[in-house]
């Protein structure tokens, strides 16, 4: 008497492998879309501050952070923190280093209306900067910093010159295609830079750059062989 052997046909197994397919495509391509949705995110909130920055020098005639605070209550009409009278304030930038000055960009300019949400300014220090709530972060959770700095990279030596560090937790290849979106994919070139190894002026650890993000031989380009996963770049305005 025979008996009868139990198992999946070729048929069924055919079928089991198309559904297979088919779910790790779908799963590719969520993947890949919300990779796109992320670098269309990074991209609106670049020119998105870009044009607050310019449009509140367009309304005040002063740049945001650079203000003393007496100057910027009576301007604005609501009570700013910072930054108080000194040497810097008023001389027309966010001076390298100056943490004052970095913090109430986004005072000024959330309390003007510019941007959404609402901070508080008054940080003096590397660690008041980094609170939470004291600056926008990027869709990752990366912290931004608009200022005055040299803290990007260049194939000479970088001036200081404003830019918005856009935040670490950036995959290489969201960075890599940002880049190639609103610049030409360089990060050494144009005006979206991988910001510096070692940054020169003082807004260390914000806009310090991971090493394994790049590669080390020229031409420098964005690591995507590696796949790291903190990266960092520059807008340079």
């Amino acid at each position: 008497m025979f008996r009868r052997q139990s198992g999946f046909t070729l048929v069924e197994l055919a079928i089991v492998l198309v559904i297979i397919g088919l779910l790790l495509g779908g799963i590719l391509k969520g993947q890949e879309l919300i990779n796109s949705a992320r670098v269309r995110n990074l991209a609106d909130m670049t020119s998105g501050i870009r044009a607050a920055y310019y449009g509140f020098i367009g309304r005040y005639r002063q740049v945001p952070g650079d203000m003393s605070a007496a100057t910027a209550t009576q301007a604005i009409g609501q009570t700013i923190t910072n930054p108080a009278a000194g040497a810097s304030v008023g001389n027309g930038q966010i001076d390298p280093g100056n943490w004052d000055e970095a913090s109430a960009v986004w005072e000024h300019l959330s309390k003007a209306g510019f941007i959404d949400g609402l901070y508080p300014g008054g940080a003096t220090t590397a660690a008041q900067y980094q609170v939470a709530g004291m600056a926008p972060l990027n869709i990752l959770s990366g912290q931004l910093l608009l200022a005055h700095s040299a803290d990007y990279t260049d194939p000479g030596t970088p001036a200081p010159r404003l830019n918005l560090v856009l935040g670490n937790n950036i995959p290489v290849n969201i960075a890599l295609e940002l880049d190639m979106k609103v610049d030409n994919g360089l990060p050494e070139t144009g005006v979206l830079r991988f910001t510096g190894v070692s940054p020169t002026t003082n807004f260390d650890p914000i806009s310090a750059a991971t090493t394994e993000c790049r590669t080390s031989a020229a031409p420098i380009i964005l690591d995507v062989a590696s796949d790291p996963q903190n990266c960092n770049l520059a807008y340079l305005y």
